[in-house]
């Protein structure tokens, strides 16, 4: 739906962004991850035609940007991170007017914006000065407003940013669900929310692609060791020992005692040997009951700051 190819932007002597290239496929919510100043808000402004690339492409369903960009347009939906919204109309004229700039036909206006406002949940609030609004409503409405034409591709630029707990769930649940009839790209630093609702994450530093792939494949690339945490109930001295004489267990450590008799463990195992079964039956022959397994997979906060690191030391 979206290619990236070999797109560079410089600010005269400086390269805001240097020869990335990706690509987003249809239907696919993918995160866009990076420390401030990276070139994530140049690179979103390119795709969706606010800025000029130096060198390279970008197409969005086939259409090159440069070449067709009302065709481009017409395709994309976008959210800066600070929402265009003008604060001395209602939230119904506003909406009505980013219609009428959208070419949305006059008789569909109306159903539309309907079905969009429902869907935020800025229905009750359509006749109300933006300019009073709180900052959640406000964001809500730039939410909207990207949303006017049905486009195929959502650009989201922080879309939770000042909003409190309880609105950040309502938005996640909004955007994944959203994510069923669009493509989306999302730039957030909130990365448990970038993790919950994404299915692949680029990670840009400096201007350059630092890693792409799932949060998964990622986390399993950087650690150089698996590990898990057990909860059994037994003798700790005896548990330990027969932890540490599994193939394969390279460190393990008390983390916890939940209980009496109850100890939770940190094993940190080679990350080719899967520990699970001989952990399981070593304590089931020693007639020692395993009350929890869990594995200990990196954060994707745990990703981003690793994959920056090794960056920043290897530049």
């Amino acid at each position: 739906m979206i290619e990236i190819n070999k797109l560079t932007k410089r600010y005269g002597q400086i390269e805001a962004v240097k020869n990335i290239s990706f690509a987003v496929h249809e239907g696919e919510i993918l995160g866009f991850l990076g420390p401030n100043g990276a070139g994530k808000s140049t690179t979103m402004n390119i795709i969706t035609g606010y800025l000029p690339a130096t060198e390279g492409s970008v197409k969005v369903a086939g259409f090159d940007i440069l070449e067709e960009p009302e065709e481009v347009k017409k395709r994309i939906g976008f959210m800066p991170e600070q929402p265009p919204v003008f604060k001395d109309m209602t939230v119904w004229e506003y909406l009505r007017f980013v219609s009428d700039l959208k070419y949305v036909p006059k008789n569909k206006q109306k159903s539309q914006l309907d079905d969009i406002m429902e869907l935020c949940g800025i229905t009750d609030h359509r006749n109300r000065l933006i300019n009073n609004l709180s900052k959640g409503y406000k964001q809500r409405v730039g939410l909207a407003q990207s949303l006017i034409g049905n486009p195929q591709v959502l650009i989201l630029d922080e879309p939770t940013v000042g909003l409190d707990p309880r609105q950040i769930i309502e938005i996640r649940n909004l955007i994944k669900s959203l994510g069923k009839n669009h493509t989306i790209i999302l730039s957030s630093h909130i990365l448990p929310e970038v993790q919950a609702i994404c299915e692949r994450v680029v990670i840009i530093n400096k201007g350059e692609i630092a890693a792409i792939d799932t949060p998964e494949n990622l986390s399993k690339g950087l650690n150089r060791a698996a590990k898990l945490t057990a909860t059994i109930a037994g003798p700790q001295n005896q548990v330990s020992k027969l932890i540490n004489d599994i193939y394969g267990v390279k460190y393990s450590d008390v983390l916890s005692k939940p209980g009496k008799d109850t100890v939770t463990y940190v094993i940190e195992a080679d990350k080719d040997i899967d520990i699970r079964r001989p952990l399981f039956f070593a304590m089931a022959k020693a007639g020692y009951p395993i009350i929890e397994l869990k594995s200990m997979d990196m954060t994707l906060e745990d990703i981003f700051l690793k994959v920056i690191t090794v960056e920043e030391e290897v530049h």
